[in-house]
């Protein structure tokens, strides 16, 4: 099993290699790895003390964010070496201020493992989720740093519970603990005989918690909104938009409407603002012009979605058409109603939402005109919309309790 996973990275890589002259994201990837030892080598300083916390993308940085955060803020002395797999992610954020060193993590071949254990030497080795890299795994065992995962959640449908999977077991015993999301993680992890595992929660609540403690405004899109009731779909694609616009250009309600969609390259925002027939503006353009009469604002940037949720009164998360659903705790926790298409099943906020009816899937058009038309009732919109809330509340605590525990790996 260890000679077809290191192929397969090989392979990987290859074709990662392949791609990047014609696709974007696997140029930014082979582009970031690029003279990666030269500056790990020139850039840490291996004898400081120093804590090592690797995400996948841009969604498990923001389940690792309240760590980082909880960490400088405890412990300040302490360095924070923040390593990206996905470029979705280390584009974004790879001018953090709350982490000390930001990297590509590079590939998972053996030889990388060891290379960037002994130039990084961290006390402690965090991943988050699920980003499973199995070389390094071992190399971080090898030399007896303590590693831990967090937020993690596992179904009995993953190779670490099948017949096939003792390779796979045999990884995961190296770990020191596990914090997972939910109590059936915890139940799978003990049925292999991993007992080294709390279930805490997610703490993608605790990040999205203190969103609404600390949010940032912006007046231009708050006089846009004025007094009406505001309809936000984030991060949306295409077909999200096939069922979205129809519903804006039909003019069957009052409401204004938010578009902010996942990919905001100017052929896909050409591609919204071509189909919709009522006035609309552009983010970029809101501060120069007057948008007093407009219906729509399409957000045509990233990194404020997060806080424009604060303005709406009712939430569509795109992507339930295709891989799956993104973020909706965003707008969970501002209390709002939540819809999204069918892919969401390995989200357990979308399912536990759905049955506590803060949240409503749809499967089509005709689906989404019956929710729309049953929150134009006053009373089912704000029933919704508590629930939505109190449900990121009653989730929140997650990091204080991983901190708490891992605190003994600090003297």
């Amino acid at each position: 099993m260890a000679f077809l996973y290191n192929i397969s990275i090989l392979v990987y890589q290859l074709l990662i290699r392949i791609s990047a002259p014609f696709n974007k994201k696997a140029g930014l990837w082979v582009k970031g790895r690029k003279n990666i030892w030269k500056n790990l080598s020139e850039k840490i300083n291996p004898s400081e003390k120093k804590i090592w916390i690797h995400v996948s993308s841009l969604g498990e940085f923001e389940q690792g964010r309240p760590l980082i955060e909880g960490i400088k803020k405890k412990y300040p002395d302490i360095k924070i070496l923040l390593t990206f797999f996905s470029p979705s992610g280390y584009e974004i954020r790879k001018n953090y201020e709350n982490a000390d060193y930001i990297f590509y993590l590079p590939s998972d071949t053996l030889n990388n493992a060891k290379k960037f254990i002994e130039l990084t030497k961290p006390f402690l080795v965090v991943f988050v989720k699920y980003d499973f890299w199995f070389n390094y795994i071992s190399c971080i065992a090898e030399k007896k740093i303590p590693i831990v995962f967090i937020s993690s959640i596992f179904r009995k449908n993953q190779h670490f519970f099948k017949w096939y999977g003792g390779w796979f077991r045999k990884h995961l015993k190296k770990i020191n603990h596990f914090f997972v999301q939910d109590i059936s993680s915890e139940n799978l992890l003990k049925g292999i005989g991993i007992n080294q595992v709390t279930a805490c929660g997610d703490t993608r609540f605790d990040r999205v918690y203190s969103i609404t403690q600390n949010v940032k405004p912006f007046p231009d899109i708050q006089n846009f909104c004025g007094d009406s009731t505001i309809f936000i779909a984030g991060s949306t694609w295409p077909p999200d938009e096939n069922i979205l616009i129809p519903f804006i250009n039909s003019g069957k309600t009052n409401y204004k409407f938010i578009i902010a969609p996942h990919l905001v390259d100017k052929a896909h925002i050409s591609s919204i603002t071509e189909k919709i027939k009522v006035p609309y503006i552009l983010y970029s353009e809101i501060s120069a012009k007057d948008f007093s009469d407009k219906n729509v604002l399409v957000i045509d940037c990233i990194g404020i979605l997060s806080n424009v949720y604060q303005y709406a009164h009712i939430a569509y998360i795109g992507g339930g058409f295709g891989v799956s659903i993104h973020n909706i705790q965003e707008p969970a926790t501002f209390g709002m109603p939540i819809i999204f298409g069918p892919k969401h099943t390995k989200f357990r906020e979308a399912v536990e939402l759905i049955k506590e009816g803060g949240a409503f899937c749809i499967n089509n058009e005709n689906e989404f005109y019956d929710i729309i038309k049953k929150l134009e009732n006053t009373n089912v919109l704000k029933a919704s919309s508590e629930i939505s809330k109190k449900y990121i509340q009653k989730n929140i605590g997650a990091t204080k309790i991983i901190l708490e525990n891992i605190s003994k790996y600090f003297v």
